[in-house]
């Protein structure tokens, strides 16, 4: 399948936990991330199309407040090609505020790969 993707992602360095906001269960782990999207790794299928409230529990230097939410749309769902237990799962950001953005492309800056 070609590449849709006009922003490249960067694989992250730290293990950065992703939370569904509204229940408070795990969506996953932070794999890659971009200006623009992220791709988690999870232990079960996700649907394409779907949108998610996450948050994400950050450290003191990345910003204030103990976490950051946002909404992302699901776009994509693999099964992982080494762990069929495992599924890498690619989502758009869809929104975000202005405050959690900054916080966001600091992750990017301090734990996504070159």
């Amino acid at each position: 399948m070609p590449e849709k993707r006009t922003v490249p992602r960067k694989k992250v360095d730290m293990y950065m936990r992703v939370l569904n906001d509204d229940t408070q269960e795990i969506i996953g782990h932070m794999v890659e991330v971009s200006q623009t999207g992220l791709r988690l790794e999870t232990v079960a299928p996700v649907r394409a199309g779907v949108d998610f409230y996450m948050r994400i529990e950050i450290t003191p230097d990345l910003g204030s407040a103990p976490y950051i939410v946002f909404i992302a749309r699901s776009k994509w769902c693999r099964m992982d090609e080494f762990q069929p237990n495992l599924f890498q799962v690619g989502f758009e950001l869809v929104e975000i505020i202005p405050e959690d953005r900054q916080v966001y492309l600091r992750i990017i800056q301090k734990y996504a790969g070159r």
